[in-house]
C-alpha cells in the first residue's frame, strides 16, 4: 500500500484525539475536586466534546468542502493542539467547557478528514484497509489510551497530560504539512449537492445502521466495569488486565475488518461482524459464572464491532465516492450519537432493572442494526442487478 507512513501517521493523530476526548472519564473525580464542581458537572466536559464533533465538525466540513484537505487538517490540527495548551491554564469550569467545545470541534474534523485523506492516497482496491488502520487510532484511544492517560495524571496531574499530548501532537503535524500533497476537489461542490446526499434513503439506511450497532455496543461497553463485577469474582484491576486486552481486541478488529472489507467487500463484512456482535451480546448471558468463556466473548465481542466500523465507513465512501469528506463526517456524528444513546440507554437500564440486563438491550439495538443492513444490501442489490 502506497503512503503507508502518512496513513499510519494518520492513524496516530486520531488516537491522540480519541485520547483527550474519553481521558476524563478516568480523572473525572481528580478534576471535579480541582475545579470545586460535582462528578456529573465535570462529565460535562465529555459531553460538550462529543457534541461539538457530532454537529460543529459536520457543519464546517461542509462550507469548508472545496478547501485544500491538507490545508484544513493543518488548520484544525493546529487549533486543536492550541487548545490543549488552553487546558493547562488555571482556567474556570465554563472556560473550560468552551475550550472542549473547540477540542470537539477541531478534534473531529480532523478525525474526518484524516479518514478522507486516507482514502485519497491509497488505491481504490486498498482503501478498506486505510480506514480499518486510522480506525485503528480511534479504537485503541478508546480503551488504550484512556488508562494509560489515567495512570500519567495520577503520576503529574490530569493538566499536565493534555499539554503533554498537544507537544506530542506537533511531531505529526510536522510530517503532513511535509508529506501530505496538495488534496482539493476537482470541481466545486456546492453546499445544495452535499445535502442532497441526505435525500438519498440508502445513505440515511446506512446512517442509521451505525446508530443502532454503535448504541448496542455502548450500552453493554459503558458500564462494562459493574457488569463484569456483577458476574464474575473479578477485582478491580483484574478487570483493568481484561479491559487492557479489550483494547488489544479492537484494535485487531480495525486492521482485520479494513482487509476484509477489501477482500470480501463491505457488506459481507457488516453482516459478518453484526452477527457476531449479536452472537456475542447473547452468549454473555450463557456464559454465566464460567469466566474463561466470559471474557472470550468478550473479546470475541470487541473484535466484532471495531470489524463493522472500517467496512461501514467504506461502504459510505462507495455511496459518495465525489464527497467521502461529507459521508465520512455525517457517519462520525452517527457514531458520536450511537455513543450517546448506549451510555443514556445503558443508565436508563441500571435505574430501573439491573446491570445483568444490558446485554439483552444492546442484543435488541445490534438487531435493529442487522434487520436494516438486510434490506439495505438487498436493496442495492436488486439496484446493481436491474
Amino acid at each position: 500500500m502506497k503512503n503507508n507512513l502518512i496513513i499510519y501517521v494518520l492513524a496516530i493523530i486520531v488516537f491522540l484525539i480519541g485520547t483527550i476526548e474519553y481521558i476524563i472519564t478516568g480523572v473525572i473525580e481528580m478534576i471535579a475536586m480541582d475545579l470545586g464542581v460535582t462528578t456529573s458537572e465535570a462529565g460535562l466536559l465529555v459531553t460538550v466534546f462529543a457534541l461539538a464533533a457530532a454537529i460543529i465538525a459536520p457543519i464546517l466540513i461542509a462550507l469548508t468542502i472545496n478547501v485544500d484537505r491538507k490545508k484544513l487538517l493543518i488548520a484544525t490540527l493546529s487549533v486543536f493542539i492550541a487548545s490543549n495548551g488552553l487546558m493547562f491554564i488555571n482556567l474556570s469550569y465554563e472556560a473550560l467547557l468552551w475550550v472542549r467545545i473547540i477540542q470537539g470541534a477541531s478534534g473531529g474534523i480532523a478525525t474526518v478528514v484524516s479518514m478522507a485523506v486516507a482514502t485519497r492516497l491509497v488505491e481504490k482496491e486498498r482503501r478498506g484497509n486505510a480506514i480499518g488502520i486510522i480506525l485503528m487510532g480511534l479504537s485503541s484511544s478508546l480503551v488504550l489510551g484512556v488508562p494509560m492517560g489515567t495512570f500519567f495524571s495520577e503520576m503529574f496531574g490530569w493538566k499536565v497530560l493534555f499539554m503533554g499530548i498537544g507537544i506530542i501532537s506537533v511531531i505529526p503535524l510536522f510530517i503532513i504539512y511535509k508529506k501530505v500533497p496538495v488534496i482539493k476537489e476537482e470541481e466545486a461542490v456546492s453546499l445544495k449537492m452535499q445535502l442532497s446526499i441526505l435525500k438519498n434513503s440508502n445513505i440515511v439506511t446506512a446512517l442509521a445502521i451505525t446508530l443502532f450497532y454503535i448504541g448496542g455496543y455502548s450500552t453493554l461497553f459503558t458500564y462494562i466495569t459493574p457488569f463484569l463485577q456483577a458476574t464474575s469474582s473479578l477485582s478491580i484491576t483484574e478487570i483493568s488486565g481484561v479491559l487492557f486486552l479489550a483494547g488489544i481486541c479492537s484494535f485487531v478488529g480495525s486492521r482485520v475488518g479494513g482487509q476484509l472489507a477489501d477482500a470480501k467487500g463491505s457488506k459481507f463484512t457488516i453482516y459478518f461482524g453484526l452477527l457476531f456482535q449479536g452472537a456475542t451480546l447473547l452468549l454473555f448471558t450463557l456464559a454465566g459464572a464460567n469466566l474463561f468463556v466470559l471474557i472470550l466473548v468478550l473479546m470475541i465481542f470487541m473484535l466484532a464491532i471495531w470489524m463493522i466500523s472500517p467496512a461501514q465507513q467504506l461502504f459510505l465512501v462507495t455511496l459518495v465516492p465525489r464527497n467521502p469528506d461529507i459521508a465520512l463526517s455525517v457517519n462520525t456524528s452517527f457514531i458520536q450519537f450511537g455513543f450517546a444513546l448506549g451510555s443514556g440507554l445503558g443508565g436508563l437500564v441500571i435505574s430501573r432493572t439491573s446491570v445483568l440486563t444490558l446485554n439483552w438491550v444492546g442484543l435488541a439495538a445490534v438487531s435493529i442494526a442487522l434487520f436494516l443492513a438486510v434490506l439495505l444490501f438487498k436493496k442495492s442489490n436488486e439496484a446493481a442487478s436491474s
